[in-house]
């Protein structure tokens, strides 16, 4: 552990990642199907000029964003889900001394971290991968359609302007930070985000610290392989999509329950059952705590996809595997926590 991680260990709760119930004035929470209140995003300075921005409890729609800066430019990794929390966002980053940001980077198309883009455009440019950007624009207002209650506030469709395909550099002052994009994995258009120099990574979805990984849109084997990838990086410091900032350890949570998902996809399909009955049936033994345990079937959708032959990130019913995941809870969606 670094002493900026043993720095966030006041931030921190239990195993799951998830925090003590208290409200946030500035971010709030909005009519959703979780009528809990959240605790407030935070920011943790994780080497000198770059910081996290976590969203407690890391449940769906509550992404990490952070920002990384020299005092003269400044480049933010993912935006929020709703505009009151992106504008939350972009005042902690004031609130730091650090200049407007010009430069962010969306780790992937989904609307929690992509659909506050407008509040840093145009001033800011928008970078993605080529298929973050085609994914946004094909998916359109994604967040309205499956959780209409939700007081989102002013989104204006953001997507990527500049793109890459495999590899890109920005360079913030002194600080180099690489975009790697690791092949389909959680989504079909991940960046992985990369400081070198400060050992710092910003995974996106590849990782969830606390909550149940999901691949229904992207890829079981491309996660495991991108988890072989962030592995090779080195990082110290590990900022994942969802829960709290950790260590490099945390890439073993996530490895052994996506290796739990394709042993029961195998198992399951020789046996002819269907994704939702070895869903309901499976002993989740170590992975009991995690959150968000309803992924399972959809996990288990895009195994038994790929088993039957279909590629890394080709597209599934997104709405059967919502459905799925309501009838995981007895009949009840999931619930956005933004």
């Amino acid at each position: 552990m670094t002493n900026h991680q043993a720095d966030m260990t006041d931030h921190r709760a239990d195993a799951t990642g998830r925090h003590p119930t208290t409200t946030d004035a500035d971010a709030g929470t909005s009519t959703s199907t979780s009528t809990d209140a959240v605790p407030e995003p935070y920011l943790t300075e994780l080497a000198p000029g770059v910081h996290a921005f976590v969203q407690p409890d890391g449940g769906w729609c509550l992404n990490n964003a952070g920002f990384v800066t020299d005092g003269t430019a400044t480049l933010v990794v993912d935006t929020a889900a709703t505009e009151r929390r992106a504008r939350l966002l972009r005042r902690r980053i004031a609130e730091t001394g650090a200049p407007a940001p010009r430069t962010v980077v969306n780790t992937h198309h989904h609307g929690d971290h992509t659909y506050g883009n407008g509040v840093f455009a145009p001033e800011a440019t928008i970078i993605g991968h080529a298929a973050c950007r085609r994914e946004v624009l094909a998916a359109g207002y994604q967040l309205h359609a499956v959780w209409p209650e939700v007081a989102y506030g002013d989104i204006r469709l953001t997507p990527p302007e500049v793109t890459f395909e495999d590899r890109m550099t920005v360079h913030v002052g002194e600080s180099e930070v690489q975009l790697i994009h690791p092949g389909p994995a959680h989504t079909p258009g991940d960046t992985v985000v990369w400081l070198p120099r400060q050992r710092v990574v910003f995974t996106g979805d590849l990782v969830f610290h606390g909550g149940t990984p999901f691949v229904l849109m992207g890829s079981l084997s491309g996660s495991l392989r991108a988890i072989e990838l962030l592995r090779s990086l080195g990082a110290e410091t590990v900022v994942p999509g969802h829960g709290p900032v950790a260590g490099p350890e945390v890439y073993d949570e996530v490895e052994r329950y996506l290796r739990f998902v394709g042993e029961l996809a195998r198992e399951g399909r020789a046996a002819g059952r269907t994704p939702l009955e070895v869903a309901r049936e499976a002993d989740l033994d170590a992975f009991a705590e995690l959150a968000e345990r309803e992924r399972l079937v959809a996990n288990l959708m895009r195994a038994y996809a790929e088993l039957d032959g279909a590629a890394p990130g080709a597209p599934l019913d997104v709405v059967a595997g919502f459905l799925a995941m309501a009838e995981m809870n007895g009949g009840v969606a999931p619930a956005c926590h933004a």
